[in-house]
């Protein structure tokens, strides 16, 4: 009984620092509907980058300009460290209404770094955005985890509508650069030296075929019973017919 008890406040406990970071940070910064929070007083940079991801999401057939977003900083608050004993190591984690860093910002040139690999920080936000998002709009029993959503679905939505930057909207070219790099690696490099993870790249160029190629749209994707297998065949065809 007592151990159960004990479970249930531990349990409680965490649920209440998760769902309010501020317990946990020193600071509280707020820029339209984006509450930042840190330990010291955020870089004015952070607000460019958010509204440069905010644009971004506005091409989402999900954008909700209402949505109020918390974007939670690692700069020394346990906020990050307990979000990523819960949910596992990433760059960053997209949940309910939260964006949490994990990986090191450095805002003068605009990236999130992890164990050495370096994610572009507008594009990031972008992603994990998405997965706000996509729970505001299908709900807890809808969204993944809980939902048995395909995962290429899932993060190669977020990484259709991040990866905005010239030279990254065109299905073809995308699927030439894969092409050229080492299939051995768990990342593909991009131009600006920044990465992706090669299982979201490749997850990406399979959602911009459904959605530029088939024109689906994000529900009509999810409702979408063709398998990724058959859908790949699919899009292999096309990038042979487009090389004639």
């Amino acid at each position: 009984m007592r151990l159960s008890v004990t479970i249930v406040l531990i349990t409680g406990l965490l649920v209440i620092i998760v769902l309010n970071p501020i317990l946990t940070y020193a600071n509280k910064t707020q820029h339209e509907l984006f509450t930042i929070y840190s330990q010291s007083i955020p870089d004015p940079l952070i607000s460019t980058y958010l509204d440069q991801a905010n644009d971004l999401l506005k091409k989402s057939e999900l954008y909700n300009p209402n949505l109020r977003l918390d974007i939670c900083l690692n700069d020394g608050s346990d906020y990050p460290d307990i979000i990523r004993g819960i949910i596992g190591q990433a760059f960053a984690m997209g949940f309910y209404n939260k964006v949490v860093l994990q990986g090191n910002l450095n805002t003068e040139i605009n990236v999130v770094e992890l164990n050495g690999y370096k994610w572009n920080f507008t594009q990031l936000l972008a992603h994990e955005m998405i997965h706000c998002l996509q729970f505001d709009k299908l709900g807890l029993w809808k969204s993944k985890p809980i939902a048995d959503i395909d995962n290429w679905k899932w993060e190669g939505y977020a990484e259709y509508i991040s990866r905005q930057r010239p030279g990254q909207c065109d299905l073809y070219s995308n699927l030439k650069y894969l092409q050229k790099q080492n299939t051995g690696s768990w990342e593909i490099v991009l131009e600006d030296s920044t990465i992706s993870p090669r299982e979201y790249f490749q997850s990406w160029t399979l959602v911009q075929y459904c959605m530029d190629v088939r024109k689906m749209t994000f529900t009509e994707l999810l409702q979408d019973t063709t398998g990724e297998i058959l859908l790949r065949q699919e899009m292999k065809m096309w990038f042979e017919k487009m090389k004639i």
